[in-house]
């Protein structure tokens, strides 16, 4: 592709600039200059999108290092949801919050929440947790819905490919959960409708760079019916217990050396409904009270990584290894029907030098390993293990200056499953006056098949294609930052448009109709338009909207569970002294087209979901020094709607409940 081969030229080209081509332009403040809360740690500001034009904006995701990269020089597109958000709009569970993300397309059903990033497929989001790839190696994709909000946690989005750092998984985007430091202890306990209780609890240490923090988080609940109340059915409720716990740890062994570790663990249990497949009655496909199906998701995520500085902290080197081991099992009336075990090991070294003059130059390389094993009983299914390794390089230059930022980065992988690959990210932003920010960017990704893809779960059910060619995309985007009102207000624009080839689909193949992955021949095109507003409309009052446009379409056909339209508003009043607060969300989600199996056939037809609108309200109060008392009411006027064909969402639920912090 002549598109593609110019702005990998144009990467390579940007790794060889000089270091002083720019010199005469002043370096912009990196984290260390950020502001700072009393205990010294950094204080992450955060403005969904619509970001102020300044330095003080911390987005740690961005590239390759984790020594900070102002939002204000980002040349793509990102949404950072602080902390201080977080406790606003009372998100328990992250995906939900993720709703305000333009150009984020939730939907969720029992036992798996997806995410789908300007259009993208759900397995093309790269999920970080505390820099941990969350990932299953089965399905290629994390179920968000088993992200529990931490106390202080935040999250950040990086929209468009960002395969060229990130390699495979990230192809449409990357969403990076952070538990943050934290200093002292919190907890809370809250209760409500449907029988929910939900409890969180985090201590931490921070002094001198020492830094040590535990957390654990429990949801419970009964749940309500999720299928739809045909022939006497939609009676069975679906609830779901989960539980994390989780901890960091950072020692600095000298002024320069440091050492640090993750965990996590992740355990669910849930209820779920089968969609009936008997060849005769009424509800044929559709979705159905299953008594006694249940599932069971255990996950293990680590990390341990040292760092080293030298050249009066201007060079870093980075070495670190991660692991995640995920079990998923289901169960139905005669016991086990379906199960899978995966496990990644990756190991990382990062290196990245900073001159004077708004410079830095960063090289890293990962290995990864991830191994599958079918452990579906009764013999239906090859139950032995699968491997694949993947070799990646990356390269990044990138300039920020007084008024003009600029990144390139490209990246190798070598693979010993598919061909090789290499993709690429180029951008730049230009501050035309001190209020108005231009940026433009274009980039490459890729996508390898899953295990799934490959080599299917049940014969007979869905048969794996080992023929498989890893999906590629193309894209670029063009954005505007406006700040109003003397920076009390940010207003942000951006067209994007992107063309992915080799889409992997599910066929139904003539005489058997059984199902089985392809990639298609035709391209898969998406673009359309994000807005988001940033303001402080009063002394105590403010207000966070986004508006996304999603014009996806396959050889002309609109991709399915891509909504057109998406729209949300968050407006927030704080009583003085932050004694109260009250938040409402008002999130609106337009019609979407899905896949409905109602032909014995199998072969799927396309039905269109009704567009739905969710209110939020909650309110928190002081009752004394590090004490509060919070309630919330969720879907407030008890919507009725699906986010997929035939799965009933829940209605209206009030949650009350306490927080302490010492």
């Amino acid at each position: 592709m002549k598109f593609q081969s110019l702005f990998a030229g144009a990467s390579i080209c940007a790794l060889a600039l000089s270091a002083s081509a720019l010199a005469q332009d002043e370096a912009v403040s990196d984290a260390g200059d950020a502001p700072q809360t009393e205990d010294g740690e950094v204080e992450y500001i955060a403005i969904p999108d619509a970001r102020r034009i300044d330095s003080n904006t911390i987005l740690v995701r961005a590239d390759r290092t984790d020594s900070g990269l102002s939002l204000s020089d980002y040349t793509g597109s990102a949404t950072i949801v602080s902390a201080e958000e977080m406790e606003q709009r009372q998100v328990r569970d992250v995906a939900d919050v993720l709703r305000d993300v333009p150009g984020v397309a939730v939907s969720s059903v029992a036992g798996q929440t997806q995410l789908r990033l300007r259009g993208s497929e759900a397995n093309h989001v790269l999920v970080l947790v505390d820099g941990i790839e969350v990932s299953d190696p089965f399905s290629g994709e994390f179920d968000i819905g088993t992200l529990q909000a931490e106390i202080g946690s935040r999250v950040e989005v990086l929209r468009g490919p960002q395969s060229a750092l990130y390699g495979s998984d990230a192809i449409g985007g990357v969403v990076a959960y952070d538990s943050r430091s934290f200093s002292g202890f919190g907890a809370r306990i809250e209760g409500g409708t449907n029988n929910t209780i939900n409890g969180a609890a985090r201590w931490g240490y921070n002094l001198n760079g020492f830094d040590v923090s535990l957390s654990a988080t429990v949801v419970s609940t009964d749940g309500e019916p999720n299928a739809r109340p045909i022939n006497g059915g939609g009676t069975r409720d679906i609830g779901r217990d989960s539980y994390t716990v989780s901890g960091k740890i950072a020692v600095p062994v000298t002024d320069n050396f440091a050492l640090r570790a993750a965990a996590r663990y992740i355990r669910t249990e849930g209820q779920f409904n089968d969609q009936n497949f008997f060849l005769t009655g009424p509800t044929f496909g559709f979705v159905v009270d299953s008594p006694e199906t249940r599932f069971e998701n255990e996950a293990i995520y680590a990390l341990v990584g040292a760092k080293l500085e030298l050249a009066d902290n201007r060079w870093s080197h980075d070495l670190s290894a991660q692991l995640a081991d995920i079990t998923r099992d289901t169960f139905g009336a005669f016991g086990p029907s379906n199960a899978s075990e995966g496990d990644r090991l990756k190991a990382s070294y990062v290196t990245s030098y900073r001159p004077t003059g708004g410079h830095s130059i960063t090289f890293a390389a990962d290995w990864e390993r991830e191994q599958f094993r079918n452990a579906t009983p009764g013999g239906f299914a090859f139950n032995g293990q699968r491997e694949i390794e993947n070799v990646g390089l990356v390269g990044e230059y990138r300039y920020a200056g007084e008024r003009f930022d600029f990144s390139a980065a490209i990246r190798h992988d070598i693979n010993d499953r598919f061909a090789d690959e290499t993709t690429f990210q180029v951008g730049a932003g230009f501050n035309l006056t001190e209020s108005t920010r231009l940026r433009a960017s274009a980039g490459s990704g890729i996508k390898n098949p899953g295990f799934f893809e490959l080599f299917g779960f049940v014969d007979g059910r869905f048969i794996g294609n080992a023929d498989l060619t890893p999906e590629k995309s193309t894209s670029w985007e063009v954005g505007i930052e406006q700040s109003l009102l003397g920076g009390d207000a940010t207003l942000s624009a951006t067209y994007f448009d992107a063309t992915l080839e080799d889409e992997i689909f599910t066929t139904f193949p003539a005489p058997t109709f059984v199902a089985t992955p392809a990639n298609r021949t035709t391209d898969s095109n998406q673009r359309g338009v994000e807005l988001a507003l940033s303001a402080q409309i009063a002394e105590q009052w403010s207000l966070n909207a986004a508006y996304a446009y999603l014009d996806a379409e396959e050889n002309g056909v609109t991709e399915v569970r891509r909504p057109e339209s998406i729209a949300s508003a968050a407006l927030t009043w704080t009583a003085p002294q932050e004694a109260a607060s009250a938040t409402l969300v008002i999130r609106h989600n337009g019609s979407t087209e899905d896949l409905a199996f109602l032909d014995p056939s199998f072969v799927p037809t396309r039905v269109t979901l009704d567009d739905y609108t969710l209110v939020n309200l909650n309110a928190r109060v002081r009752l004394a020094a590090g004490l509060y008392l919070f309630a919330r009411a969720e879907n407030l006027l008890d919507e009725n709607y699906e986010q997929v064909f035939s799965f009933v969402s829940p209605g209206r639920s009030v949650i009350a409940g306490f927080e302490a912090t010492f």
